[in-house]
């Protein structure tokens, strides 16, 4: 039976959440009475539904149920419910009061603020943690969790995906939000003093230290800034500079109506000439191809990912007469090229994945101990393009073995995109022991394991 989360609130942070446990298999109750609600929330599952899978190497599990509905109702049998209403402390009190009456007891009771701290919420007593998540919801891992009895949250949040960052101490704004405000208050002293415009701004962050942040942080990025000598390096060779008066620090600027404007205009010339779901696609295909090549790398937020993708990843199909699903997954805007349909050279790492699959059955998989001191090679692939395919597009490779002899591997792969037949290749692949580098015939548990593929296949050629 799906599990059950309930979403209070389905604005920008709310709907993300809705998108997040749905697309990770959950049913979802969704309540928020403001006019509109409904349409927000449909265009965010929109925007997930193409992002979202574009992350993975593997299928996502099929989505659960969706319901609007009161939110008595709304938490009704829930698993977890998650609280996302506007930042005023007297509204979220009277939705938890309503809320925790309704609420199963085991249920992971959590807010999305970003300011409040547990103690604020619960009154001084109660058993609401927070959870905040950072936009947009269904692709960004982070979540910061502060309160009593975490780890049943971190758990579930682990398994939908995402990264909770335990949090010991109680504080206003939490972490990233506080560094997030010492950014943007020095940014609208610049703005305000005619230093920068909002544009260069926005430049100096995602030209400079935006990237490195992305995959360093900051302390690992001062640290290899001091060399050889580390941090303590570094400290010695900036430390003092943080005497000297380069910032406002607690300073704010009033946000007089000249101000307001100013940073309006500018951000309108900067971006106003692109639509709120024009600017969400873009943000949305830039994390995904960012995000893909740190995990790649496994680094930062791409380590999650990938642990995320082996708690997905099916076990190897048995031998049957069939051809084998050895993939299914949904293709990423960075394997497009600028006909905008899958490139030709990301048709190899689908062929190559699929091939993985047998690999694994067999015991020659990366992780296999069968593995050790060899591997197989791919010497030879024949591919037909047969139909364009393009991002967001879910995809289903079925194998075939032709021949398994000596060491001599030949497969047969097809690529569906629904019912249509998108591509196909033959390939061949030659057993390598990895001391010589040169071919060699398999052990026989590996041979015999192979060699029971091939003769169930050999019934349909």
């Amino acid at each position: 039976m799906p599990l059950k989360a309930a979403i209070l609130g389905a604005g920008a942070i709310g709907a993300g959440w809705a998108a997040r446990f749905l697309l990770a298999g959950w049913d979802v109750a969704v309540h928020d009475p403001a006019p509109g609600a409904e349409a927000r929330l449909t265009a965010t599952l929109e925007a997930a539904r193409r992002s979202l899978p574009m992350l993975s190497e593997v299928a996502l599990p099929p989505e659960g149920s969706l319901v609007m509905a009161p939110l008595a109702k709304a938490v009704e049998g829930a698993d977890w419910v998650q609280e996302s209403a506007p930042e005023r402390l007297d509204l979220k009190h009277e939705i938890w009061a309503e809320a925790l009456k309704n609420a199963p007891q085991n249920a992971v009771c959590a807010s999305s603020t970003s300011g409040f701290t547990p103690t604020a919420l619960n009154g001084g007593k109660g058993r609401i943690i927070v959870a905040h998540p950072f936009n947009p919801v269904y692709l960004l891992p982070l979540v910061e969790l502060v309160g009593q009895n975490t780890a049943k949250a971190a758990a579930t949040l682990h398994r939908i995906g995402m990264y909770p960052l335990e949090i010991a101490s109680e504080i206003d704004g939490h972490i990233a939000d506080r560094l997030l405000e010492s950014v943007w208050r020095e940014a609208l002293w610049l703005v305000k003093d005619g230093v920068a415009t909002t544009e260069q701004i926005d430049e100096a962050i995602r030209m400079g230290f935006g990237p490195r942040w992305a995959q360093m942080g900051l302390f690992e990025t001062y640290r290899l800034a001091g060399g050889d000598g580390g941090f303590a390096q570094f400290l010695a060779q900036f430390g003092p500079a943080l005497k000297w008066p380069w910032s406002h620090l607690t300073d704010v600027p009033d946000l007089d109506d000249a101000l307001v404007q100013k940073i309006a205009t500018q951000s309108d010339a900067q971006s106003g000439h692109l639509t709120t779901a024009e600017l969400t696609t873009q943000r949305d295909n830039n994390l995904v191809a960012l995000l893909r090549a740190l995990k790649q790398q496994g680094s930062a937020a791409g380590k999650v990912l990938n642990t995320h993708d082996k708690s997905l990843t099916p076990p190897p199909p048995p031998p049957g007469p069939e051809p084998l699903v050895t993939l299914r997954r949904t293709i990423p805007v960075d394997w497009t090229d600028y006909n905008g349909h899958m490139n030709e050279s990301r048709y190899g790492q689908l062929w190559s994945d699929a091939g993985d699959t047998i690999l694994v059955a067999i015991g020659m998989g990366p992780d296999s101990p069968g593995s050790q001191g060899a591997s197989w090679f791919t010497v030879d692939n024949h591919i037909k393009y047969l139909a364009e395919v393009h991002a967001g597009a879910a995809c289903e490779v079925r194998t075939t073995i032709l021949m398994a002899e000596g060491k001599k591997l030949r497969m047969h792969h097809e690529m569906y995109v629904g019912e249509t037949l998108s591509a196909s290749c033959t390939q061949l692949l030659l057993h390598i022991d990895m001391e010589t580098r040169r071919s060699a015939p398999p052990a026989p548990e590996v041979a015999e394991k192979l060699s029971k593929y091939a003769k169930a296949h050999s019934r349909q050629q």
